[in-house]
């Protein structure tokens, strides 16, 4: 239900496990399935950067899935609030072009993305 009702989705995924980074996958299938659309808002995000010595999944691992998947990609330390803000406005950004009824073409004059 919840991914029924979500209109921008935020895919986690442990640094310093691979075994996190696998299970990403099938999260996002089961979005697009339910959502019935491959453009559902989302960005994919590894967190725990601040552990970078600890590392399993590199960050060309993580950005060549989102390039695949056709999503943003960051890397984000929650302890350290590190890119966490970003994060939140680019998934609003997301959820924003996604919500015009064009995808690129603004609804109106008074319309604006952050």
């Amino acid at each position: 239900l919840y991914i029924k009702n979500g209109q921008g989705f935020i895919l986690v995924y442990s640094l310093v496990n691979q075994q996190s980074f696998q299970d990403i996958k099938p999260m996002r299938d089961q979005i697009i399935r339910v959502k019935r659309y491959e453009r559902v808002p989302m960005i994919l995000v590894g967190n725990k950067v601040d552990l970078e010595g600890e590392r399993e999944v590199s960050f060309g691992e993580g950005k060549a899935l989102a390039e695949e998947w056709s999503c943003p990609f960051m890397e984000t330390s929650a302890k350290n609030k590190a890119s966490v803000d970003e994060l939140f406005a680019e998934i609003v950004r997301q959820m924003n072009y996604a919500s015009q009824p064009n995808g690129d073409e603004q609804c109106c004059s008074s319309c604006a993305i952050l």
